[in-house]
């Protein structure tokens, strides 16, 4: 019994190797690539999407009203604090995973299984769940622009009534063309499209700046501290994305320097947009009027803009299409680290000549398609935010953790006024999780038992980091002595 029991002891110990895995050579290496305006781009890529242009109109019409600005601000300095927590660990642990290796190394294996399973399922349904949103915008701004209707057939699937959802299956189609090439070419893309994006939003406020009337700030805060608060949760998930940077810390090149600009500047530019775009809608139009399915575009009608609907629908278009790149770029490169490891299959983690892992990234493009082109994905659209926030917490806890158990540890970027930063980025991620319903909690724990399950039965056995383990314990055992 006691034999039995002592290597799932074991596996609580376990920490992958503080050298990047890149270093060491192989068919199992990402390349380093990436400069800081490539980490910048995309970052803001992976945060500000479509949403923004109806996120801050019905946050500030149900929730805060004016006072939205100070919830964007709120909820991005709650961003910021887990930023520096992950600049840190990624400046200590240049490979790719993000969170499952910082996991890795300052919690152990199992501990990290669980932090990537969780993300996994996160990245997965986002992913799928912006293809869908994407295919909407798409046929409804064909139909605006050219007057042209795709039949339901082929632009929903068969829990809404169509057969396929074809625009979803072919926009991952495209997405995993992009990504299996040259991760050069997806940062190229990605620029490309933020840049289009900021153009759109910052003639947003260019049109609707002159027409602010300050009347319609008052009141400034109709539904009190509680709605900036409120205000704060619905504005935090508009942020979520910004620890898709952390999974490319391997193909940085220099990671040390530029990883923490990547990660904490992007999250400030999206909170400068997303202030700036909250204080021109709510300044242009009465905060109640604001609750409706595109309330940029409504408020600047209002002043005679009318033809920035148009506008907005080409960029929400071009928003979805950078994130849903960065949505499975980020999925790739952890599910690429969980595979490497051994938790999951090894062979999918087998890169080209360029550093690609093209295996994975057409295997997770096929589960993204048939999600997306078969399957109604409402229901579980809400573990999108559990999974991250836990996966914050966990990375905030491991900081504290590795001061004090690594402190020998090369640091070239460290978080300020420790412990106080990770203690409140913590704080602040509880606080949005219990603003979460009971269903997403018992969402959260079905898939848990699940990956606890795919941890015991399959993972624990394949786990590189176990092999190796045995594999010395064999050379280095007394023969006749129990274990």
């Amino acid at each position: 019994m006691a034999t039995t029991f002592r290597p799932q002891v074991r596996s609580l110990r376990r920490r992958t190797p503080t050298v990047p895995t890149s270093e060491a050579g192989g068919d199992r290496v990402l390349h380093r690539r990436l400069g800081r305006l490539d980490l910048i781009a995309m970052g803001v890529g992976a945060i500000v999407g479509a949403g923004i242009f109806v996120t801050t109109g019905v946050a500030a019409a149900t929730k805060a009203g004016p006072a939205i600005m100070i919830s964007f601000v709120l909820a991005g300095v709650i961003c910021v604090l887990v930023a520096l927590c992950y600049s840190e660990l990624a400046s200590m642990t240049p490979v790719s995973g993000s969170a499952y290796t910082y996991t890795y190394q300052s919690m152990g294996e199992q501990s990290a299984f669980l932090v990537g399973w969780n993300l996994l399922l996160e990245l997965v349904v986002a992913g799928s769940a912006v293809a869908i949103g994407w295919s909407g915008l798409f046929t409804a701004t064909l139909h605006s622009l050219f007057d042209v209707t795709l039949p339901t057939a082929i632009t929903a699937g068969p829990g809404a009534g169509g057969v396929v959802n074809l625009p979803a299956v072919l926009i991952i189609a495209a997405i995993v063309a992009v990504l299996v090439l040259d991760v050069k070419l997806t940062a190229a893309v990605v620029k490309s499209l933020v840049a289009l994006t900021i153009a759109v939003l910052v003639l947003v406020v260019i049109i609707g700046a002159p027409h602010v009337h300050t009347s319609n700030w008052a009141p400034f805060a109709p539904f009190g501290a509680h709605g900036i608060a409120a205000g704060a949760a619905l504005a935090f998930f508009a942020y979520l994305g910004f620890d898709i940077v952390a999974t490319s810390a391997e193909e940085t090149k220099n990671p040390g320097r530029d990883m923490p600009w990547g990660i904490i500047g992007s999250v400030v530019i999206a909170t400068v947009l997303y202030v700036g775009v909250s204080a021109v809608l709510t300044g242009v139009a009465p905060y109640p009027s604001l609750n409706n399915e595109a309330p940029v575009a409504t408020a600047l009608a209002a002043v005679g803009a009318g033809w920035i609907g148009k506008v907005i629908l080409v960029a929400s278009v071009i928003a979805l299409t950078k994130g849903l790149l960065m949505l499975f770029y980020g999925q790739t490169r952890l599910v690429f680290a969980m595979c490497r490891d051994g938790m999951l299959p090894r062979a999918l983690s087998v890169t080209t000549r360029r550093g690609a892992p093209k295996r994975l990234g057409i295997a997770l493009g096929i589960v993204g398609a048939v999600i997306a082109g078969l399957l109604p994905i409402d229901t579980v659209a809400e573990l999108v935010n559990i999974g991250a926030l836990f996966a914050f917490a966990v990375v905030a806890i491991g900081v504290m953790i590795l001061r004090y158990t690594a402190p020998e540890r090369a640091r070239s970027f460290r978080v300020p006024l420790m412990p106080l930063v990770p203690v409140l980025a913590i704080a602040g991620c509880v606080w949005l999780l219990t603003t979460l319903e009971a269903l997403t909690w018992i969402r959260f724990a079905v898939w848990t038992a699940v990956g606890i399950a795919v941890y015991v039965g399959y993972s624990h056995h394949h786990s590189v980091a176990g092999r190796t383990e045995d594999a010395t314990e064999v050379t280095t055992d007394t023969p006749g002595v129990p274990a």
